[in-house]
């Protein structure tokens, strides 16, 4: 029996997908690890909770860093995510000609209701080998927050789930106590 080969695709490569209409705009998909993946639909206790959570950081974090809400990342050549919350380094032009790089992220958020098992799973992966240093999940049904830090090429070396009576510092702003219920609705 002969093994076919996985065709990855590059960032620049699903840009002109895009660009020449092989992906449509209204699409929702990202590209991880060369293959374009399909994001899961947006229900109103995940859309709540994602606006709550961007909300408070942008309130604990003004003039410290840019806030945005499921825009890429490009994490290398094969991997242009978008993580429902992504903190990153303040930038004058607001990234006008690159999406953040793993040098300019202080932290990446994920709203889970039916993704908790793939963002602890491939996306939790695809954060550790880049070298994000701090990934947050949000378990919309739970109420809880997994915080994943320690990254190597092989994942995340520290997992701990707080509950939302908990208050965390993000690990690029140690003087930031964030509430963790200030995170859900």
């Amino acid at each position: 029996m002969t093994l076919a080969k996985v065709r990855l695709w590059t960032v620049d490569e699903y840009h002109h997908m895009t660009a020449v209409g092989v992906l449509a705009p209204e699409e929702q998909v990202e590209l991880i690890e060369g293959q374009i993946i399909p994001m899961a639909a947006k229900n109103p206790p995940y859309a709540a909770t994602n606006l709550c959570a961007a909300d408070h950081f942008r309130q604990v974090l003004i003039g410290q860093a840019l806030v945005r809400i499921q825009d890429p990342i490009r994490l290398s050549e094969y991997s242009e995510p978008e993580p429902d919350i992504a903190i990153v380094r303040l930038d004058s032009r607001k990234y006008i000609d690159h999406h953040p790089a793993p040098t300019e992220i202080f932290l990446l958020i994920e709203v889970a209701d039916t993704t908790l098992a793939f963002d602890r799973g491939q996306k939790a992966n695809l954060y550790a080998k880049a070298g994000i240093a701090d990934y947050w999940i949000l378990d919309v049904n739970d109420r809880q927050v997994y915080v994943l830090r320690a990254p190597t090429p092989e994942g995340y070396q520290q997992e701990t789930v707080f509950g939302s009576d908990a208050v965390l510092a993000p690990l690029a702003f140690p003087g930031v106590d964030v509430s963790l219920q200030q995170l859900f609705p």
